[in-house]
C-alpha cells in the first residue's frame, strides 16, 4: 500500500491521508513533535524515501518527524494489519513447535492432509494467504493448544504517543 496524498487538517488536529486502499486520518495527539497553534505544519508530503509508504512532516519551527503508514493503520485498527499481525505471530509460534516435536515434514504434511508446498507456505511467515484455522490445526497436531482470549481495549493505548 502506498500513500497517495496526505494533508494536514488543523481544525480536527489530524493529518488525512488518501492511499491506493482508502483514506485514513492521524491525529497530532500521536506524534512526538507536535503541531500547536503557534508552530504549525509548514509542510507534509509522501516520503519518496521510504516508496511512499510514510509521510514526512515539518513544523514552521523546524521540527518535524517521518511517520510510517503501518502506524497509521494501526492507529486505524486496519483489518488487513490486525490479520497479518496474528498471522505472523502464529506462524513463528508455529516454526518454534515445529522443530521442537521431532515429527518429521512428511508426517505433519500426512497429519494435515495438504501438500508439501501448502506445508511450507503454511511456515512461511512473509505469506500471507493462508488461514487461521490451518495454523491452528498445524498447531493442534503439534502438540499446542490454542486459546484467544477477546478483551476490552485499553482507552489509554488511543491517547498515548507512538514513537515512530
Amino acid at each position: 500500500m502506498k500513500i497517495l496524498a496526505v494533508r494536514a487538517n488543523n481544525r480536527k488536529g489530524t493529518f488525512e491521508l488518501s492511499t491506493s486502499e482508502g483514506e485514513y486520518a492521524y491525529p497530532f495527539a500521536k506524534l512526538v513533535a507536535r503541531p500547536t497553534r503557534t508552530d504549525r505544519v509548514r509542510e507534509v508530503y509522501p516520503d519518496p524515501d521510504t516508496g511512499n509508504e510514510a509521510f514526512t512532516y515539518h513544523l514552521e519551527s523546524g521540527a518535524g518527524d517521518t511517520v510510517h503508514l503501518d502506524a497509521v493503520l494501526e492507529y486505524n485498527q486496519d483489518p488487513d494489519l490486525l490479520n497479518g499481525i496474528l498471522l505472523y505471530r502464529l506462524t513463528s509460534v508455529a516454526r518454534e513447535a515445529a522443530e521442537e516435536s521431532g515429527l518429521s515434514k512428511r508426517e505433519m504434511i500426512r497429519r494435515l492432509g495438504t501438500s508439501p508446498s501448502q506445508f511450507y507456505r503454511l511456515l512461511d511467515p512473509t505469506y500471507y494467504g493462508k488461514s487461521v484455522g490451518q495454523l491452528v490445526a498445524l498447531l493442534h497436531i503439534l502438540g499446542r493448544e490454542v486459546d484467544f482470549e477477546v478483551k476490552p481495549l485499553r482507552p489509554s493505548s488511543d491517547l498515548a504517543p507512538s514513537a515512530n
